[in-house]
């Protein structure tokens, strides 16, 4: 990245911190992938249980792997060869665990933290339930507004995420949202933290860096 274009980043993400601090947000910004892993790692001391929401951020940042060398149970709901109601479980699970990480669709410059979602298990966690919630959000997840995160989520998140779980529609064949009727849709729910949820700890760690989709 070129001098010019990482100073821009780097005050968009300045102006994003600043806006989630007076939305009631605890904020940390991270210079690379190995800081924001350092930090997360600081959260979870204490920690006993520690949810995963579904990130391919937090897969980026290696926490999965580190959390468990670090003998912290690990709920991840998509961990390989679980059935149906055992993923359900772990969902269960996550919503009263000692640390839930996730990352966000979209974080705006005047402090909301957009998401969309699927089941709800996700939202659910960060609005309500577990002792500790940081949300991790790389600096291509940086928007104007809430519409423009709507919109990121459409052309850039929904279609590879759909792709990536194997579900069947018509965004993972084209790569673009056509506001479909699918039974597998996966934008079903979507939520705007404008504030801190009064009752949860919950705080971001944005990245100057891209992470994530």
């Amino acid at each position: 990245m070129n001098e010019h274009a990482r100073w821009q980043m780097e005050r968009r993400l300045e102006a994003a911190a600043g806006a989630l601090e007076e939305n009631g947000f605890a904020v940390w910004v991270c210079r690379d992938r190995r800081e924001a892993a350092e930090r997360i790692v600081a959260e979870a001391e204490g920690a006993r249980t520690v949810g995963f929401g579904g990130s391919v951020s937090l897969v980026e940042l290696g926490l999965p792997d580190r959390m468990a060398s670090l003998g912290k149970e690990c709920l991840i709901h998509g961990a390989p060869g679980l059935s149906l109601d055992e993923r359900v479980e772990i969902m269960r699970r996550q919503l009263t665990c000692d640390l839930f990480l996730c990352g966000a669709n979209a974080v705006t410059l005047d402090g909301r933290i957009v998401n969309v979602d699927a089941t709800g298990n996700r939202v659910g966690a960060l609005a309500f339930g577990p002792r500790k919630v940081r949300v991790v959000a790389g600096a291509n997840k940086v928007v104007g507004s809430v519409d423009e995160a709507l919109a990121r989520v459409r052309a850039w998140a929904a279609p590879p995420n759909a792709r990536r779980l194997g579900f069947r529609t018509p965004c993972a064949e084209t790569g673009r949202c056509v506001d479909c009727r699918s039974p597998d849709r996966i934008c079903r729910i979507v939520q705007v933290l404008e504030r801190r949820p009064r009752l949860t700890d919950l705080g971001v760690i944005l990245v100057a860096e891209p992470l994530g989709l």
